[in-house]
């Protein structure tokens, strides 16, 4: 399964320094490969609608996270409010932050940036 994850927003923006980090669960370690593909499985992913959440008008400084997943012939891209509130949703990407923070156990070489030249 490759996923594709980049965060868009917040408080001090910087789109430079937004590249998406992109991963395969069959390059992780069993174990966490497994658990990623259970919260894929869990948030329903490939039958979300391309946006879930919807800030109020007047929301300033959320985030917005793309993301988008092919496995095995099927594939979405999802763009995701911080304020959405659908907890199996909002698991996913708690663990996609924190595979793009690299503060998981994964070897530095699994997870990467996609190099980008929007806004260099």
């Amino acid at each position: 399964m490759r996923i594709e994850y980049a965060r868009e927003g917040g408080l001090a923006y910087i789109p430079a320094l937004a590249a998406p980090v992109v991963t395969d669960t069959n390059a992780l370690g069993p174990e966490e490969g497994r658990a990623l593909e259970e919260l894929v499985r869990k948030a329903a992913f490939f039958d979300l609608p391309p946006e879930v959440g919807n800030p109020r008008s007047g929301s300033a400084d959320y985030h917005t996270y793309t993301v988008s997943i092919d496995d095995q012939g099927r594939s979405n891209t999802v763009r995701i409010s911080d304020l959405a509130d659908q907890t199996e949703v909002a698991n996913l990407v708690r663990a996609l932050q924190k595979l793009a923070a690299n503060e998981s156990s994964l070897p530095p070489k699994v997870v990467f940036s996609a190099m980008t030249t929007r806004g260099m």
